[in-house]
């Protein structure tokens, strides 16, 4: 059995500024992360600070990791499937885990992200950073005055259609042959394509969409909207609050379960890097807090 003060679940902006600030103050922490952060998937950056030039989301990303390995914080390369009680604690289950290995701690960290799903269509990971992208608030300056699509059907596609519209030139939502969500706000200045997709083609970037039907459409930018976040499947497993699929986190990141903490893309709000961090320097502090206390008593 392996026991923690903290386990974190994410390798985000958010999961490792947690882990740095929990490991400095010397406690045992342990980061459990499968999935790459939607950070990789970034081409660049250039709107957080102490950059002068913009740098690689992938970059930025990876030097956060050696920077937590650095401090001694410990990682496990796992997909978390579950989270349950134990006395005085949570233990945290992962696929394929071996009865011989458990991982127990007193707090918990969720720090998923949202789990914008890669769809499978061809073209969609060549052109990752090639005028694909996972955030329109990131990106939508990029594609000023240019034709963009937005790939999904539901709420999450929406927020990235309400970005996009006052930038872009036209805005369409392309819903892969499924239902869309009617939002009177847009709908009279968007267009909708139902049509399912076949693959994304282009040279250098994407140039347009090419659908089953063999029709095509000219396109500068296509922005993935689609899925559910895993971390809303993790925090509804121990009876966390959760509402319009996001975390529902109070000032101090706590959720609606003692010892049970959220940071990051999950709990809603604007999907940056800044308050990615904010937030998990926030819940870094309230564990720290939490333990020294218990420590003193």
């Amino acid at each position: 059995m392996n026991e923690f003060d903290c386990i974190i679940i994410g390798s985000g902006p958010a999961g490792i500024t947690s882990s740095i600030y929990i490991k400095r103050a010397g406690f045992k922490v342990l980061i459990i992360s499968k999935n790459e952060s939607s950070l990789t998937r970034t081409e660049k950056i250039e709107n957080y600070y102490g950059f002068e030039e913009p740098i690689n989301g992938k970059k930025l990303n990876d030097d956060g990791i050696k920077q937590a390995k650095r401090l001694g914080v410990e990682f496990l390369e796992k997909e978390v499937v579950s989270i349950k009680y134990e006395q005085d604690g949570f233990e945290v289950i992962t696929a394929n885990q071996s009865p011989s290995k458990r991982y127990i701690a007193k707090n918990i960290v969720i720090a998923t992200g949202v789990n914008r799903q890669t769809p499978k269509i061809k073209g969609t990971k060549e052109y990752e950073g090639k005028g694909i992208s996972y955030c329109a608030v990131c990106d939508a300056a990029f594609y000023r005055n240019k034709d963009v699509a937005v790939l999904g059907n539901g709420e999450y596609a929406i927020g990235e259609i309400e970005e996009l519209l006052p930038v872009a030139k036209s805005v369409t939502m392309l819903t892969n042959g499924k239902d869309y969500i009617e939002n009177r706000k847009i709908n009279n200045k968007l267009k909708i394509n139902q049509k399912r997709i076949r693959e994304f083609r282009g040279t250098e970037k994407i140039e347009e969409v090419e659908f089953e039907d063999n029709s095509t459409q000219k396109i500068s930018g296509v922005f993935i909207a689609q899925g559910i976040a895993g971390s809303m499947e993790l925090a509804r497993k121990i009876g966390a609050r959760t509402e319009n699929n996001h975390i529902i986190v109070n000032d101090r990141m706590e959720t609606t379960i003692p010892n049970v903490y959220a940071c990051g893309d999950c709990t809603g709000g604007i999907l940056q890097i800044s308050k990615a961090v904010y937030e998990g320097t926030v819940a870094g502090l309230e564990i720290i807090n939490k333990l020294r206390n218990k420590e003193e008593i």
